[in-house]
């Protein structure tokens, strides 16, 4: 095992991510509701598989956030101008992130609800 690659690669990889919370307004969001969500994960006495299903659909929203973003680098650097066909395929990639947050959002309201009075 090479570990000055393995040590590179964990560079490579927190250089991606500090990118994208510096550069991407949506990532940076989804940070916030996900730091948010893990506060309340263990401050409600939550079980091990609610916190478990919590901690699963935050790694989810922010890994497609950044594919999202990876695609729309990408279509954006091979064809610069506005094409119909590259626009549906950023609208898919987006779609599939509004999915997973709103899936993630239902289930926070599922697991947190029973502990907000209001």
């Amino acid at each position: 095992m090479n570990f000055k690659k393995l040590i590179s690669s964990f560079k490579i990889a927190f250089s991606g991510l500090k990118h994208a919370f510096l550069k991407e307004q949506t990532f940076r969001i989804q940070v916030i509701i996900g730091c948010l969500a893990v506060f309340l994960m263990f401050y409600f006495p939550l079980s091990s598989i609610k916190r478990a299903f919590i901690g699963l659909f935050i790694v989810l929203v922010l890994s497609l956030e950044l594919i999202n973003s990876q695609i729309e680098r990408v279509l954006d650097f091979l064809v610069p101008n506005e094409h119909p066909k590259v626009k549906i395929i950023k609208d898919l990639s987006a779609a599939a992130v509004l999915l997973a947050s709103v899936g993630a959002a239902i289930i926070g309201i599922i697991i947190f609800l029973p502990y907000l009075k209001f």
